[in-house]
């Protein structure tokens, strides 16, 4: 049951990043959640609030008419409350590989931590 809980988030999650629908977003990642990645030697967080003004101040990669690609590469359970999920997906022109740290509070799984890797740059 908790794998199917999973993945019906990780539609959420995917449709929140093509989309960009703030209502989801809430719903997806806790508001204490924290975004981490290194990139060119450079280390990345970012909290919540700015994550999410991130967000809110771009254009949506849906609405700039580019292709999904959204693929679950991994559920480990940790526990009942805990997972990790390690997923692929398609953003504007990137292919990002995304570990999220999962955790089940008041009946929904939500995000509290997220690492982010750009892995290429996708080919049409």
């Amino acid at each position: 049951m908790a794998i199917h809980e999973i993945q019906s988030m990780l539609k959420d999650y995917f449709d929140v990043l093509q989309t960009q629908d703030l209502n989801k977003f809430d719903q997806v990642f806790h508001s204490g959640s924290v975004l981490y990645s290194a990139q060119n030697a450079e280390l990345i967080v970012r909290p919540f609030a700015e994550y999410r003004a991130m967000v809110q101040g771009r254009k949506s990669p849906q609405e700039g008419g580019f292709p999904r690609l959204d693929e679950v590469l991994m559920i480990d359970l940790m526990s009942p409350e805990m997972a990790i999920v390690k997923v692929r997906l398609r953003l504007f022109d990137s292919i990002m590989v995304d570990y999220l740290n999962l955790m089940k509070v008041n009946g929904r799984w939500t995000i509290f931590a997220k690492l982010f890797h750009k892995a290429g740059v996708a080919v049409d």
